[in-house]
């Protein structure tokens, strides 16, 4: 009588069964292994339980696109030579993912003032307010947080830095959460004096610390490199003027360092001789070239009788560039920044607030000048009532710069079009404060987009269709260049756009391809960013053979769709 052999789940076995339950037993071991390690594993991080977002589930059927917000929004145009700043209306996750194809690596600076979580009706998730009570209070905040802080590092330049204004509600995590996403060491912190003297009175409830600040985490994408600060000195005490300089009252600050300090490394040590004839060797914190220069204009102060250590003037009526510091005292208020906005809409003492807690827009424009130069792209997601592109707006005035800004903000309450995009139109074109005065603007223009939606299709060549046919306003914010010079067909099918420095030409039917190629011959006076519906992922530079132009080619809408299919999953 043969002898039946059964395996561990009591099937006859064979030598078919055998080598599949040998499998089975080999992968529940290595499994089990696994759990071993990640037991054993030692770990310093947030862990949080990750909670689902009404726009996740949206994003599972369509992807995001952008319109113009036409109609009662016009763009705002103070100079027709100038390129626009941009306004998006929609929920900041899809107007990142949108920027994670037309930006990527290009955005030089951002700030954000994020939802602080207190529990009073200050955070939103899933169309509901978040309570202080909600046991999943912080895990909402941090799976909310995280989603766009990820998007928002592939935005930064190489050498791009975040700001991000937040409270003790939420710090500790945030802070955890940024080392997680950027890396360990890539952040600090600066601590802004957000209230002013004189709250004594309001705060007779407070049994322990009367809290003054609030925290702007500096997040660095690589390099932690920021430039010197501007600002005027804010001494305590006045000082005098005894050599009668014209440029005023000054202090006598030091330049140098003694013969055998501590610190000495002889980089810039050399001697200098004081109008009396005396000489000093000491290492100087300027090159003995600028230190001439600032002696010759008269920046060098030798004492009373021209024969002591020479010192630098800082002019109490004068800006000056120094290190950045840690603790931020004197860079506006909330009660500023409140009276700031009462000021642009012309709302009276008796009136209610329309936004809440809005900062000053001297806190916004300080961190912007630290982080950027004159002709840097700035990015704020969280715009609420627009702070940070008033604030872009007045550097450029101040120096001269060509700054960019993108706002990304909700229309909840119609905040977008009411406040966000009122105050930028305000600012930029002048208004009459409270005292009925007027205020020149600060110019600037502004194109009003929001965000819509394309659904995803089984055919993935119809798919590819409906978004190049909603790609345009895309193409233009990822060249741009809004002004439509050439629009050739009925049904829209070669369109070309300029800004000050290059043409976007694109092309949405291969049929038109002959016309198209005309057109692009005539664009001769600067580069041209040509885009051509194809079904292949390429489109070679030489199927359009000479041209007599200079000009980049990228076939669409494929690198929106693999940057969609990593953000979306689909």
């Amino acid at each position: 009588m043969p002898i039946l052999f059964l395996g561990t789940s009591g099937v006859p076995m064979t030598k078919e069964t055998d080598t599949k339950e040998k499998e089975l037993l080999d992968r529940i071991s290595n499994l089990e292994l696994k759990i071993k390690k990640l037991k054993d594993r030692k770990r310093y991080g947030l862990v949080w339980e990750n909670k689902i977002e009404k726009f996740d589930k949206d994003s599972k059927d369509a992807l995001p696109i952008l319109r113009e917000k036409g109609n009662n929004y016009p763009d705002i145009i103070t100079d027709k030579n100038e390129d626009f700043n941009i306004l998006i209306e929609g929920d900041n996750y899809h107007s990142l993912s949108v920027l994670s194809y037309t930006h990527k690596n290009k955005v030089d600076a951002i700030y954000i003032d994020p939802p602080y979580n207190t529990g009073s009706k200050d955070f939103t998730y899933n169309d509901h307010y978040v309570d202080k009570e909600d046991r999943y209070r912080h895990s909402k905040w941090l799976s909310f947080m995280s989603k766009r802080l990820k998007l928002a590092k592939s935005l930064l330049s190489k050498n791009g830095v975040m700001f991000i204004s937040i409270d003790d509600n939420e710090f500790a995590g945030l802070k955890i959460l940024i080392e997680e996403i950027f890396g360990q060491n890539q952040s600090d912190v600066i601590v802004w004096r957000k209230s002013g003297d004189g709250r004594d009175g309001k705060m007779k409830n407070t049994t322990s610390f009367r809290k003054d600040h609030e925290y702007i985490l500096v997040v660095f994408k690589r390099s932690q490199v920021l430039n010197k600060i501007r600002e005027m000195p804010n001494f305590q005490n006045e000082y005098g003027n005894p050599d009668n300089d014209k440029r005023g009252p000054y202090k006598a600050g030091s330049i140098s360092n003694k013969e055998g300090a501590s610190d000495i490394n002889h980089e810039n040590y050399y001697t200098v001789k004081s109008p009396s004839g005396k000489k000093f060797k000491r290492q100087f914190n300027v090159s003995q070239e600028e230190f001439l220069e600032l002696d010759k204009d008269n920046r060098i102060y030798w004492g009373k009788k021209g024969d002591a250590v020479p010192s630098i003037k800082i002019f109490i009526n004068e800006e000056r560039n120094i290190t950045p510091y840690s603790v931020f005292l004197n860079k506006g208020t909330t009660t500023e920044g409140k009276k700031e906005l009462r000021d642009i809409f012309n709302i009276g003492n008796d009136e209610e607030d329309i936004f809440d807690n809005p900062k000053p827009s001297i806190l916004i424009r300080t961190l912007i000048q630290l982080a950027t130069n004159t002709e840097s792209t700035i990015l704020d997601f969280f715009a609420g009532s627009g702070t940070t592109g008033q604030s872009v707006l007045s550097l450029n005035k101040e120096d001269n710069g060509n700054r960019k800004f993108i706002l990304c903000t909700n229309n909840e309450n119609k905040l977008c079009e009411n406040i966000t995009y009122e105050r930028i139109k305000k600012v930029s074109m002048g208004y009459k404060n409270l005292e009925n005065k007027k205020i020149k603007g600060l110019g600037g223009n502004l194109k009003y987009l929001k965000t819509d939606f394309v659904k995803l299709e089984k055919s993935i060549d119809y798919l590819k269709h409906k978004i190049v046919d909603g790609s345009t306003e895309i193409l233009c914010l990822k060249e741009g260049s809004f002004n439509l010079v050439g629009d050739s067909y009925k049904k829209n099918r070669i369109k070309v756009f300029q800004s000050q420095n290059r043409y976007t030409a694109i092309l949405f039917d291969l049929f038109y391809f002959e016309d198209f190629i005309e057109q692009l011959k005539k664009l001769k006076d600067k580069p041209v960013s040509v885009y051509v519906f194809s079904y292949a992922k390429d489109f070679s530079k030489e199927e359009f053979g000479d041209l007599g132009i200079k000009f980049t080619i990228e076939a669409i809408p494929e690198k929106i769709l693999e940057t969609y299919k990593t953000i979306f999953n689909f």
